[in-house]
């Protein structure tokens, strides 16, 4: 019997999550502190190594980053490259024996841990809008070359952080409806900057923004499959799948 490689496991393999989820745990919360330390408590000292030296490699790579482009550039590369990467070896470390970081990021793609991780961030982000909403209550966020105030400028800043968290959750739990209010975000975020281009020129921030709003949407699109099989599981009882 063969399955689709896109349909999302179903069957647990006995690894240490399975069998034993307290030495997981303390392996996951090891490597959570520093990288690759899960790995070490399971004896495996090849992977432990490799893991460290990576970890020292991207942070390095970020602080000079930060130093060349600023802090906001370390931020972006941290939130797009080092945080993945440091939740890819967490979730490695729960596994006992493992194939290593090829067969990890096989299982996240198979689960669909990868939109999850989206969501997270998504989450994050509409924290840190509300914080800067509240900290900055003369920030007005500009919306087609205007920057509206009054009521109309609270309830353009608060749609921000309301579909992030909206659309946060329902990537964690890979809901239908976030994958379409996803779009329908995007599809609104792109017109705007668009049309801020038009009107204010270039900026460092819109272009970031536009340039990353394109990739995220265009991987989404890629991983549709993923929401589509949680609202529509597929058939058991030993069916074939095409």
């Amino acid at each position: 019997m063969r399955q689709d490689s896109h349909h999302l496991l179903s069957t647990p393999e006995p690894y240490l999550s399975s069998t034993c989820p307290h030495r997981a745990l303390l392996a996951a919360v090891l490597s959570l502190c520093i990288p690759g330390l899960g790995f070490l408590y399971h004896g495996q000292f090849r992977h432990a190594l490799t893991t460290g030296f990576v970890g020292v490699g991207l942070v390095g790579f970020c602080w000079i980053l930060g130093l060349t482009l600023g802090t906001g550039a370390a931020v972006f590369a941290g939130l797009l490259v080092v945080l993945p990467w440091w939740c890819l070896q967490v979730y490695a470390s729960t596994f006992y024996p493992t194939s290593g970081f090829w067969d990890t990021c096989r299982r996240v793609w198979r689960e669909a841990h990868d939109i999850r991780y989206l969501g997270g961030l998504f989450f994050l982000t509409g924290f840190m809008d509300l914080y800067i909403i509240m900290a900055n209550p003369e920030y007005a966020l500009t919306l087609f070359c205007t920057k509206p105030a009054g009521l109309a400028g609270i309830l353009a800043k608060a749609q921000s952080p309301t579909l992030h968290l909206a659309i946060g959750y329902g990537f964690l739990r890979l809901r239908l409806w976030a994958l379409w209010l996803y779009l329908v975000y995007a599809g609104f975020g792109l017109i705007n900057a668009t049309v801020n281009f038009a009107c204010l020129g270039y900026g460092r921030i819109r272009t970031v923004f536009l340039v990353t709003l394109l990739a995220f949407t265009a991987y989404v699109i890629w991983r549709r499959r993923c929401f589509y099989q949680i609202s529509h599981p597929p058939p058991r009882h030993g069916l074939k799948f095409s």
